[in-house]
């Protein structure tokens, strides 16, 4: 059995990830005017376990994804083009990663490795959401080009 038959393509509306940029930009601003206080390490927290369940679980799982769905979506026109779930969920997990090293970095006392990870993931995130470039995205569809076999799931 191929990997495509394992692995039906699951596509989102490309409004929805970059809604949860937004809301992520706001998230990651604040927790980086509030490091160093428990509301700082809070919203990291939050925003870890947010992009955690976006890479881990699915898209479907993501907290700003089901507020889109629910909320944002039903009010606008159905969607022109659908994108593959694939490259926003492997961002979900580059935005966990970093979000994880930021809340190590507060737990651990090392505020300028958590200042210097919530900077980045804030500058991915702004990126999408004003600009609709997902870095994470790119990384992906890079790796999708470089790495041996990566042409050999149909698009």
């Amino acid at each position: 059995m191929t990997a495509v038959a394992c692995n039906p393509r699951v596509e989102v509306d490309p409004r929805g990830p970059r809604f949860g940029a937004a809301i992520t930009t706001v998230v990651l601003a604040a927790s980086l005017l509030l490091v160093g206080t428990t509301a700082g390490i809070v919203l990291v927290a939050w925003q870890a376990l947010a992009f955690g369940l976006g890479a881990f679980v699915g898209l479907h799982a993501q907290p700003y994804g089901l507020v889109f769905r629910s909320v944002v979506q039903p009010r606008l026109a159905p969607a022109r083009d659908l994108e593959d779930a694939a490259a926003p969920r492997f961002a979900q997990g580059v935005g966990f990663a970093f979000a994880a090293v930021a809340l190590a970095g507060l737990l651990l006392g090392l505020t300028t490795v958590a200042i210097v990870a919530l900077a980045l993931a804030l500058a991915a995130a702004f990126l999408n959401a004003a600009f609709g470039f997902c870095l994470g995205c790119e990384m992906y569809l890079l790796g999708r080009r470089l790495l041996p076999g990566g042409q050999r799931v149909a698009a």
